[in-house]
């Protein structure tokens, strides 16, 4: 079997298994807010799973490079052994919550995360399948750390959950892991790959997704920022429950 098709075979069996994972999480109980209401319903189990998934690969992604620190100096080819493990395991993730959308019918709420996951799949894999960039692919996803106390802002919000300060703790640390895990990482590839990286071939590809992830996560920390910090700028629109990102 080909390094390839190994490769594919593991990124489907990522699939099937956050497929599960989504199965048994449907049994757990929801609060009375949520399951009121299909779509909490729906979104209450799409972060779970994305909660599960944050905690695997961005406590692995960073433990990876926290083993191999030279990632820094060359992102190109360096990479600890069980590095395209942890890709396979979030393209995996990343495909599953696609279809998830799709199947669910919450693709014109969700478009965004279509956007974002589709540019994550195919870096990802040409990472994987080429055997390049896969220390690039480890420091992008350290932005799952920060997905972990943005999960729990967003399901605290979602289920309305009666624990003010658990939410204002978990705001201040979301902020500061949005710093530290997502757009350090990310202005630090950024500026890597201005630098050093070839803008041709694969190198070309990778830059242009980067760009687009800059744009992405720079929009993301205006809402957040407006939403926690300057909630008098915020108007909630009559759909605004049914929006799958909560500002």
């Amino acid at each position: 079997m080909g390094p390839w098709l190994r490769s594919a075979g593991l990124v489907a069996g990522s699939t099937l298994l956050f497929g599960a994972l989504r199965w048994g999480l449907g049994r757990c109980p929801l609060p009375a807010h949520v399951r009121r209401d299909a779509t909490r319903t729906w979104r209450w189990r799409n972060l779970l799973v994305s909660f599960v998934h944050s905690i695997a690969t961005g406590i692995w992604a960073v433990a990876g490079v926290w083993q191999m620190p030279e990632i820094f100096s060359d992102i190109v080819d360096t990479a600890p052994p069980s590095g395209r493990l942890v890709l396979c395991l979030a393209s995996g993730y990343f495909i599953h919550d696609s279809l998830d959308i799709i199947l669910c019918r919450q693709s014109r709420a969700s478009w965004e995360y279509l956007v974002h996951h589709a540019m994550a799949v195919t870096g990802l894999f040409s990472g994987i399948v080429l055997n390049r960039f896969v220390g690039a692919g480890l420091i992008s996803l350290f932005v799952e750390v920060s997905n972990i106390f943005l999960t729990i802002r967003m399901m605290m919000r979602l289920g309305n959950l009666p624990f003010p300060t658990l939410y204002q703790v978990n705001k201040y640390a979301n902020l500061v892991a949005y710093f530290l895990f997502r757009l350090a990482p990310q202005a630090y590839l950024s500026w890597y790959f201005a630098r050093f990286v070839e803008v041709r071939g694969q190198g070309a590809f990778l830059m242009f997704n980067l760009v687009l992830l800059d744009i992405m996560i720079l929009m993301y920390f205006s809402r957040l920022l407006r939403s926690d910090f300057c909630p008098g700028t915020r108007q909630q629109g009559p759909d605004s429950e049914k929006k799958f990102l909560i500002d």
